[in-house]
């Protein structure tokens, strides 16, 4: 029987203390996963997986920076030695920045790309051996609809998240041999603390030039990182899926 349950499932979600992140581990608790919250944040992390155990839902907080590799293999054995072998791995945590691209600087270029991108990768690498040895796992990348269509002002940003699109449709191929998918969720403007950064003047833009004259909300996101995580996926690999209120409608 198909559903969106994920029951006994281990789930490892990064950028897990705030935004998209958080409303993904909740989702993931809800539908019975045991969820491990990564993110760089401890204090909020931690606050965010005892709010999930109060809820009677299985949740832990693992201290995890996607672009630094001692990191990245330290919360792999922790995850290792306390739950085994994950069934699912989500890729939440990101960054940017509004700015004209000339402004930039190349410090910001790679703190960018480092976190978008490279952390995508090396967290993967981190886990995937594990998932093809058991021949089954779900890995969802959150991308942005920046990737698949640019955006003003985050030129780089753009580049990084499309990076993490091709990468999603890499390591489709590579692993549905092994009973793996990898798929993409690309959220367009997102009412999270990422955005809360951004000049009240593009968040107005964005209302406007999105059909549904909102923005998102993170447990819309996160809805959709359910449904990739489910069973309801078991055919699906290799695949994009935009969550935008109609913002961008690419083909």
């Amino acid at each position: 029987m198909y559903s969106m349950r994920l029951d006994e499932k281990t789930a490892v979600i990064t950028g897990a203390a705030s935004g998209i992140g958080l409303a993904t581990a909740d989702a993931f608790a809800e539908a019975g996963a045991r969820v491990v919250l990564a993110d760089i944040d401890t204090q909020r992390g931690e606050v965010a997986a005892a709010d999930i155990r109060d809820r009677g839902q299985q949740a832990h907080f693992v201290r995890l920076d996607v672009t630094d590799q001692s990191s990245i293999e330290s919360c792999k054995e922790r995850v290792m030695s306390e739950h085994g072998p994950i069934d699912v791995l989500a890729h939440v945590a990101g960054w940017g920045r509004t700015e004209p691209f000339v402004d930039n600087t190349q410090d910001f270029w790679r703190q960018v790309v480092d976190l978008n991108l490279m952390g995508v990768i090396a967290v993967t690498r981190a886990f995937v051996d594990d998932m093809i040895d058991q021949k089954s796992g779900k890995i969802i990348v959150v991308a942005s609809d920046a990737g698949r269509v640019g955006s003003l002002g985050e030129t780089v940003y753009s580049a990084a998240k499309g990076g993490s699109i091709a990468f999603t449709k890499g390591l489709a191929r590579e692993l549905a041999r092994f009973n793996i998918n990898v798929n993409s969720v690309c959220p367009g403007p997102t009412d999270t603390p990422l955005l809360d950064a951004v000049p009240d003047k593009f968040k107005e833009a964005f209302i406007r030039a999105t059909p549904m004259r909102r923005l998102g909300q993170p447990k819309e996101v996160a809805d959709a990182l359910l449904f990739f995580a489910s069973d309801r996926s078991d055919f699906i690999t290799g695949q994009v899926l935009s969550v935008n209120g109609g913002l961008a409608i690419v083909g």
